[in-house]
């Protein structure tokens, strides 16, 4: 079965007091506890933005540079995601629906590749 990632970024999450964020996060894990239930749930993880990002890393002549903070270019950071797998779109759009409406911001479903070939091809045809 494929694997989806459902994400948001921070940037998408408007100001909550600290009591509202404990009710998104209630209402959250009663999405993730279905998944479970439903054996769909692989991992998720949240409360991550540009404050938590430890370092960046690039190849540098075949060297591993590190540099500390957040990659300072980006204008959106990472803020949860959750991944799963299920039969097909329909059902990744199900749960995505699911986390949208318990926490009130949007979600990005991305489908990962099925392996080296879908991704090698896929790029072929994007001219990548």
């Amino acid at each position: 079965m494929p694997k989806y990632l459902i994400a948001f970024n921070d940037e998408w999450v408007p100001e909550h007091t600290a009591d509202e964020l404990h009710s998104k996060s209630e209402a959250s894990r009663v999405v993730t506890d279905d998944m479970k239930a439903a054996g769909v749930y692989l991992f998720a993880e949240g409360g991550i933005d540009a404050s938590t990002a430890v370092f960046h890393v690039v190849n540098k002549d075949g060297t591993a540079f590190f540099t500390d903070g957040p990659f300072v270019e980006s204008k959106e950071h990472l803020g949860g995601f959750t991944v799963v797998e299920v039969a097909d779109d329909d059902a990744a759009r199900y749960w995505a629906g699911r986390l949208a409406v318990a926490l009130e911001w949007p979600q990005e479903v991305h489908r990962f590749p099925s392996g080296m070939t879908e991704i090698v091809e896929r790029h072929a045809s994007d001219g990548g």
